[in-house]
């Protein structure tokens, strides 16, 4: 698995997915954070990160399904699954070295956003005056919810060969469990229900551990989110022996 894993890690940092990817994270977390008109920092006169924190979750949806959108797909359509399939490695192997490979590189890009919280520290009066409780948390929450979407991502890069199809459908399916459900937690009509919907949406969780509170039970939401996603994916990737 170590050695699969080192493998992906080569072969994102010999294309350009992986300098795209932080690159455009990084420059539009900054955009937001910094320039637009009314929702930067220095409209709204506070030493925060919260504008970013806000965005991010909404631009890691499509830069993580771009990072994971051929992880599986162009194997099937290279032909290298097969090859791949008949080394000493388990499907199981397989897929978490590509998982945790993918999840390594959305790490990065989000540490790179540091440079942002020294800055946002720097400016705060007196300097240093931040709630570094809400900011770590935030931190947590975006990279298990990176988590998520690179499940996400690999379930849909394993149903198809095509790595548009598999973008768009990563796409759909994190948008759904981020947005949509919290939005019917919105709807009166749908009472107790939508609140219930609400519940398992991703951004319930990921608001709740933004708030510098970390739950047990929305790190295990969390987890057991991920686990579910990983599981459809090996389940698709063995239905080859079918």
């Amino acid at each position: 698995m170590w050695t699969l894993y080192k493998k992906e890690i080569r072969s994102f940092l010999g294309s350009l997915i992986a300098y795209i990817v932080m690159g455009v994270y990084l420059v539009l977390t900054g955009l937001f954070l910094w320039f637009v008109d009314g929702n930067n920092v220095f409209d709204l006169g506070i030493a925060s990160l919260q504008v970013m924190f806000d965005i991010a979750p909404y631009i890691l949806i499509f830069l993580v399904s771009a990072v994971t959108m051929r992880s599986i797909s162009d194997e099937k359509r290279l032909g290298t699954l097969e090859i791949l399939t008949t080394k000493p490695i388990t499907d199981t192997a397989i897929i978490l070295s590509k998982f945790f490979a993918s999840l390594t590189l959305i790490l990065f890009a989000l540490l790179l956003t540091s440079v942002y919280a020294y800055t946002i520290s720097q400016l705060a009066n007196p300097i240093g005056n931040v709630d570094m409780g809400s900011m770590l948390g935030s931190y947590l929450g975006l990279l298990l919810l990176a988590a998520c979407y690179t499940a996400i991502g690999l379930f849909s890069s394993s149903i198809t060969d095509n790595q548009i199809v598999a973008l768009l459908t990563s796409m759909v399916i994190s948008f759904f469990f981020y947005a949509v459900l919290s939005m019917l937690g919105d709807v009166s009509w749908l009472d107790s229900i939508g609140r219930s919907l609400a519940w398992f949406g991703l951004e319930f969780h990921y608001d709740s551990i933004s708030r510098g509170v970390v739950d047990t039970r929305d790190i295990v939401f969390f987890g057991g989110f991920t686990a579910i996603f990983l599981g459809c994916t090996q389940l698709v990737f063995e239905s080859r022996k079918w």
